[in-house]
């Protein structure tokens, strides 16, 4: 996939807040040029760099530091699970539990795949709703307070509701892409509060009324009612 432009969420005088589209990676690999040299070639910013990533099959909003000390903050940030981060995914498989916190060790698994352990040495901490959508669908908007490699993925996995058009976890499910977008945001930074919401777009599942109508009422995910969660 070539992009012909670049969706800006936002630019600020030291980061750039982009909308990544769905099945493209963020590096380069064998078969086309990732999504991140795509930006840098395709806007006229002397300097760009990286401060996290989305997987490939993954949309939405990702941040891009114009210079290194922004990168650090950033990085920082992250580190310091100081950055509110929110998900939108769909799956056709009913959840164990409606809503709720997921939380335990990830291993790896086959195929470049990961599993949910029980125990928990340095867990993946996950806090999730669900929304009723047609058909038997259910849309789930996902706090994530780790940010382990697949930790979405795997979390809803764990509750039988693997998201339609996973390649890895649900390589059996027929649509027209992965439903995962990364929809929320909301960082301090140096003493000014950001935050964005990026309704998903792309998508046959993510386009219809009944979804958009309830992503609707969520577009200020930080507002919801979220349990604390006990150390």
């Amino acid at each position: 996939m070539i992009l012909h432009s670049i969706n800006i969420i936002d630019e600020q005088d030291d980061f750039l807040i982009l909308n990544k589209p769905a099945d493209i990676g963020f590096h380069d690999d064998e078969k086309q040029q990732g999504f991140f040299n795509q930006v840098k070639a395709s806007l006229s910013i002397d300097e760009l760099y990286p401060v996290h990533r989305l997987d490939k099959m993954t949309s939405g909003i990702l941040i891009v530091a114009k210079n290194k000390a922004t990168a650090t903050q950033f990085q920082q940030l992250f580190e310091s699970k100081s950055i509110e981060k929110y998900y939108l995914a769909i799956s056709d498989k009913k959840p164990l539990k409606k809503q709720g916190l997921i939380k335990g060790d990830m291993e790896k698994s086959r195929r470049g795949m990961w599993k949910l352990l029980r125990s928990q040495k340095n867990p993946a901490i996950s806090q999730f709703f669900s929304y009723s959508l047609l058909e038997g669908k259910r849309l789930f908007l996902v706090k994530p307070h780790s940010g382990k490699t697949h930790q979405i993925r795997v979390a809803l996995t764990s509750l039988g509701s693997p998201i339609i058009g996973d390649p890895s976890y649900y390589s059996t499910s027929v649509t027209d892409r992965g439903y995962l977008h990364a929809f929320a945001i909301r960082f301090v930074m140096n003493q000014q509060e950001y935050h964005y919401t990026n309704v998903p777009e792309e998508g046959i599942e993510y386009r219809l009324d009944s979804t958009q109508n309830a992503i609707k009422q969520l577009t200020t995910p930080w507002l919801l009612n979220w349990p604390q969660i006990k150390k």
